[in-house]
Parts: structure tokens; sequence; C-alpha cells
């Protein structure tokens, strides 16, 4: 729009500047004598000299400052357009510092944004990861408290059953003493009981023995001889035989043996307990 005026307005001026030349030209040409009425008194001829070399000079001049004029009208609009050309950069140029100012503002905006949002995030994390560290925490306490309680009942527990044991210790050791004291006291009576069933043991089979032997003649009273008989539970004779010391010749000797033979089972039923499979028996002999 605003060219359009530019252009309208250079235009009116060179129409301008032609009709001045145009005006200069004419009234230049024109005779300024005053009029005079004619002379009718008689036929008079007059000639006016016109001189055409003025008149070509004028119109130069006029030709001449037309194109001053003109050429002056052009620069004023070459400057016209140079300056609009450079008011137009200029706006262009203010149009893209603005944009570039818009772009610039939106790019911090969001770089504000971003960096609002990284703040917030951040400050996020930071809660959350107090609120985890204190979680953990808590966890840990929480937990060192149930192995706490866990190791005191485990200590109670123990400290019950050391106790226990203890007790169940002291218990056994005083029933021990007590079985200890009970078996000694039995075995003592069961000692002096076999004591005495082994001493009728022996004089049973001394008496057996004794009546199954037929003396030899060359038998003394005073007469010792060890024998071993192997036996069988219920008394049977196995074997006999002279171990040992004996103070016999060796008829005696003999006639021993053959009346342990003789004898087939010695006596058993009754003497269970202090019964023998080989037994040491010490035959004697003093006298009738």
């Amino acid at each position: 729009m605003h060219d359009f005026w530019a252009r309208t307005r250079a235009f009116g001026l060179a129409i301008g500047v032609h009709v001045v030349v145009a005006g200069v030209i004419v009234f230049s040409s024109m005779s300024w004598e005053p009029f005079r009425p004619p002379d009718l008194t008689g036929l008079t001829i007059e000639a006016v000299m016109v001189d055409t070399g003025a008149i070509k000079q004028r119109r130069e001049e006029a030709r001449k400052e037309a194109e001053r004029l003109a050429a002056r009208q052009t620069e004023e609009e070459r400057r016209a357009k140079d300056l609009e050309a450079r008011r137009e950069r200029e706006a262009e140029a203010e149009r893209q510092r603005q944009k570039d100012l818009a772009v610039e503002k939106r790019q911090e905006d969001l770089r504000l944004q971003r960096l609002r949002a990284k703040q917030e995030q951040d400050r996020k994390d930071r809660i959350k990861k107090q609120q985890d560290e204190l979680e953990n925490v808590r966890r840990q306490r929480e937990e060192a408290a149930r192995q706490r309680r866990i190791e005191e009942e485990r200590l109670k527990q123990l400290e019950t059953r050391r106790q226990a044991e203890a007790d169940a210790q002291r218990q056994a050791i005083a029933e021990e003493d007590m079985q200890r004291q009970l078996a000694a006291e039995q075995a003592e009576f069961k000692a002096g009981r076999l004591a005495t069933l082994g001493e009728q043991y022996y004089l049973a089979i001394q008496s057996q023995v004794t009546n199954k032997w037929f003396r030899p003649p060359t038998a003394r009273p005073g007469l010792r001889c060890r024998l071993k008989i192997v036996q069988i539970p219920g008394g049977e004779v196995i074997s006999a035989n002279i171990a040992g010391s004996c103070n016999g010749d060796e008829a005696t000797r003999r006639s021993l043996v053959a009346a342990v033979e003789r004898a087939g089972s010695l006596p058993y039923r009754g003497f269970e307990d202090v019964f023998e499979r080989e037994i040491d028996f010490i035959f004697r002999y003093d006298g009738d």
C-alpha cells in the first residue's frame, strides 16, 4: 500500500514538471507588446522580427530544466524506493528479530519448564530416596528387634533346656547312685548268697565224687588233687582230667578221674546261679 502511494506521488510530480515546461515554452514564444488598435488612415504593413535562436535557447533551457527536474524526481523516487526498501528490510529484520525473540522466549520458556520439571523430579526423587532410606532404617530396626527377640527367646529356651538337662542329669545321677547303691547291696547280698551256694555246690560235688570213688590201697589221708571238669548245663560231665598239683600216685589219680566219669553228671538243680561249664575241683581226702 505504501509503495502504491509512492508511485502515485512520483507520477503526479512528473506530470507537473511537463506542464510547467510546456507553459514556459508557450509564454516565451508570445509577444508582450501592448495592444494598439489598427490605424485605419493608411495601409501600413509592419514586420516583426522573431529571434528563433533565443526561442531555441529558451526551449533548450526549459528542456534541460525539465530533464533536471525529471532526474531529481527520478533520484527522489530512487531514494524513496531505497528508503522504502530499507524500511521494509528494517521492518523484516524487526519481524525476524521478533520471531527470533519469540523463538528464544519459547525455547527459554521450554528450558525453564524442563528445568522446573527436572527440579521437581529431583525434589520428588530426594523425597522418595529419603523415604526409602527411612523405610530401610525402619525395616532394619524391626529386623534387629525381631532378631533380638528371637535371640532372647533362643537364650531363654537354651537356659530352660540347660536347666532341664541339669535337673535331668542331677536326677539321673541320683537315680544312678541309688541304682548303684541298690546294685551294690544286691551284689553284696547275692555274693554272700552265692558264696554260701557255691560252698554248698562244692560240697555236693565233693560228696558225689567221693561216693563214686573206689579208694586204692595206695591212697593216704591228706590227699589233695586238682581236677579240671568240663560239663554242660544240666551237670552232665564231658571230660575230667588231673590239672595242676596232686600229691597222690598214679593209681590214685586214675581212680579220681574214674570216680568223676562214673558219677556221669554233677549236681545242677538248685545250683544254676553258680554253674560253670569248666570248673577246677580240688578233691580232698583226710581219712575215714
